[in-house]
């Protein structure tokens, strides 16, 4: 039985639906997906050649679309990119990360850089963005933390090169923050991540299946003095309610972290996160504004809807 989903069939189904549902052309489809013209023209001939479509999307493709566009219109997303339901629980974040990578990809080039958080599911994209891509993948860090985005034992990270930012991601008073923020090393990285062409980052939910639980960053104390605050989730370890609004805590002013002030005001933000637990740290996320492009499972997408919906 196949596990795995052909993420570029789901990008010819993507074009196929605005262009015969939608009534799109080749270019509009073009500079909406940001991909080039011609890569549309060859998905069309694609997608007819093995059976995608025969005048119309298949039905599963068809309610997928319509959930996208339902989280696009919403949420006033640029795009969103919903990876159909995994065989396997376990594959959840696999199948979202690989699309995820295939998605960006198609659209950066060997001059591009990319910011990037940290977390399971975004270190599964930078390994398959590295072994997909032609060219070196130009990556910055979004945090400290350099551990966080180093390859392990397992990776088979190879090309990519990483910005990283030279500290520890939760510092010991707020005073250390201010003084290392200071050093040339770490100001350089901070500059770079205003200039990068996408920032990919994750989202965080308030369980043991947390990074920076699992990592021993915070232990769960801290998780449960930050739920009983309405807490829901984070973003690069800056927490937030479920309108999106951060949490404050004595953990926020020890981060050296890319605010979330400064998250809203980067260029195409990607969150990619998948899984029913994070149904509503995603909404919260969606709410604060903080991303233009939603990758996610077609399961989490629709609670996401239903949730939206009831409160």
């Amino acid at each position: 039985m196949q596990n795995e989903y052909d993420h570029e069939e789901m990008i010819m189904v993507k074009v196929a639906w605005y262009y015969y549902m939608e009534n799109l052309t080749q270019q509009e489809i073009g500079e909406y997906l940001g991909i080039p013209r011609l890569r549309v023209n060859r998905l069309l001939d694609k997608a007819r050649k093995n059976g995608v479509i025969h005048f119309s999307v298949r039905a599963k493709d068809s309610s997928r679309m319509q959930i996208e566009r339902k989280i696009i219109q919403r949420f006033h997303l640029k795009d969103a990119f919903i990876v159909p339901p995994a065989i396997n629980k376990n594959d959840i974040n696999e199948n979202v990360a690989k699309a995820a990578a295939v998605y960006i990809h198609d659209r950066m080039d060997e001059s591009s850089f990319l910011n990037m958080g940290y977390g399971d599911t975004l270190s599964r994209v930078l390994n398959h963005l590295a072994n997909i891509s032609e060219f070196p993948i130009n990556v910055v860090s979004l945090t400290g933390g350099v551990s966080y985005y180093l390859p392990n034992a397992q990776s088979s990270i190879f090309n990519a090169k990483l910005y990283l930012t030279p500290t520890p991601l939760l510092m010991q008073t707020p005073e250390i923050v201010r003084a290392v923020e200071k050093e040339p090393s770490v100001d350089q990285i901070l500059n770079m991540t205003a200039l990068a062409k996408m920032t990919i980052f994750g989202i965080g939910g308030m369980d043991d299946n947390a990074t920076i639980i699992k990592n021993g960053l915070l232990n769960h104390n801290d998780f449960l003095l930050l739920n009983m605050k309405g807490a829901v989730g984070d973003m690069l370890c800056h927490f937030i309610d479920a309108n999106g609004c951060l949490v404050p805590s004595d953990i926020e002013d020890r981060l050296i972290s890319t605010s979330l002030d400064a998250l809203k005001n980067l260029d195409n933000t990607i969150a990619v996160a998948a899984g029913k637990d994070k149904a509503k740290p995603i909404l919260a996320a969606l709410r604060g504004g903080y991303l233009d492009t939603l990758i996610t499972d077609e399961a989490t997408a629709a609670s996401i809807l239903e949730i939206s919906e009831q409160i």
